[in-house]
Parts: C-alpha cells; sequence; structure tokens
C-alpha cells in the first residue's frame, strides 16, 4: 500500500507513523507551574540527537481546543524542564500524569511520586526515576499545532543501582525502560541482545580517528 502524506488527514498520518516508528522512549517531563508546584506530562515523541552539544527533543502537540498544554506554557515562562526516564516501577504513575488534568493540579503528587528540587534548573524530578536529564531550553520551533523544543542537558542524575559498579554503563538487569508503540501498547526492555560488527570489518571502516598533524617541513 501506498500512502500520500500530503493528502493524508493528520490523524491517519499519527496512525501510521507511530505504528511503524517504535518502540519510542517516553520522557516523563517537569515543569514548574506559573503557582510553583510541579507539573508531569509522558511524552513519547522524544529523544536525544546530540551529544556535544548534548540535545533531547520534545514534540508537543497542543491540545484538542487548540490550546497549548501545560507543559509548554511552563517551558516557554521558565526555558527549564526535566526528562525522566520510565521503567516499570514508576509506569502506572506515568499513565496517570497523562490525563488532561486542570492547570492547578501537581500530576506528581496526584500519581504518588516523590519528588526532589533539581540541582541546576527550576523543576522537580521524579525521585525513583532511572535517569532525571535538567535541560535548558536552547530553542523551540513552532508549527500551528505543535512545538519542536530543543532542550540542552546540563546535570543528569542517575539512581545508583542503574549503573555497572564502574559508573559508566547502565546496568542492563535493574535498567529496562519502559517505550511506546502504538496506540495504548507500551514495551519493556527486559530482553536485550548484543549485536556486533564481524572482525573483519574494520578493514571496511573509512578512517575515524582525527589525522595526525603533518610536521613542519
Amino acid at each position: 500500500m501506498d500512502f500520500d502524506f500530503t493528502r493524508l488527514p493528520p490523524e491517519d498520518r499519527y496512525r501510521l507513523l507511530t505504528n511503524f516508528v517504535g518502540p519510542r522512549p517516553i520522557a516523563l517531563v517537569t515543569t514548574r507551574s506559573e503557582c510553583g508546584h510541579t507539573n508531569a506530562a509522558p511524552m513519547s515523541f522524544f529523544n536525544v540527537f546530540s551529544q556535544d552539544p548534548p540535545i533531547v527533543i520534545l514534540g508537543i502537540q497542543t491540545r484538542g481546543d487548540g490550546n497549548e498544554k501545560d507543559t509548554l506554557v511552563n517551558i516557554r515562562r521558565t526555558q527549564e524542564f526535566c526528562v525522566n526516564m520510565v521503567d516499570m516501577e514508576i509506569a502506572d504513575a506515568m499513565i496517570l500524569c497523562g490525563i488532561n488534568f486542570a492547570r492547578d493540579v501537581d500530576e506528581p503528587a496526584f500519581a504518588g511520586l516523590e519528588t526532589s528540587d533539581c540541582r541546576r534548573v527550576d523543576a522537580a524530578f521524579l525521585t525513583r526515576t532511572p535517569c532525571a536529564m535538567e535541560c535548558r531550553v536552547e530553542r523551540i520551533i513552532d508549527f500551528p499545532r505543535r512545538a519542536i523544543v530543543l532542550g540542552e542537558v546540563v546535570e543528569m542524575t542517575v539512581r545508583d543501582d542503574c549503573l555497572d559498579p564502574q559508573g559508566r554503563y547502565v546496568d542492563p538487569t535493574t535498567y529496562q525502560p519502559v517505550a511506546r508503540l502504538h496506540a495504548d501498547n507500551y514495551i519493556v526492555a527486559d530482553r536485550q541482545f548484543e549485536l556486533k560488527k564481524p572482525v573483519e570489518a574494520e578493514a571496511w571502516e573509512a578512517a575515524q580517528a582525527a589525522p595526525s598533524p603533518k610536521k613542519a617541513v
């Protein structure tokens, strides 16, 4: 089947894109409301796109009535937010945070999630998240019904049990992130495996190392 995206209605584009692009990691984004409480909202239009600079991207759609969601309103005002990764321990609470509450509701408190103040930004992070990334807005790209938020990660807090003894890599037996597939279907990374390049691939690689400086003649 072929689908002409220039003519396809947005809801059909959404269905096809989210059905086939997955699993998508979930960012449970926390921001500070104008009244000072914590807002939390899960987003599956999210990923990391760069390490230098360290950039994560959120895609935030407007509400059904066309108004901006609380998360985007708070991000525009404070220019800061925190991305909390999700595992099975907080998955049910994450779903509760996705309810379209009134602006004065503290979603983490409603969902029974404990929070602590971030170190570098005006937001709170979830104390039981496997990883919290404190972000400052690098830029916001606006479309008629969606904003693309680029955030620079300025601080990361990782739950101790999610790292190996050297503190370099995640422990796959502990950190098993939840990701979204399509509709109300999710997946957890509890079956991980390695895929490595064949040994002979080294001979096929284009040069990756920086060239040696030329000696002065």
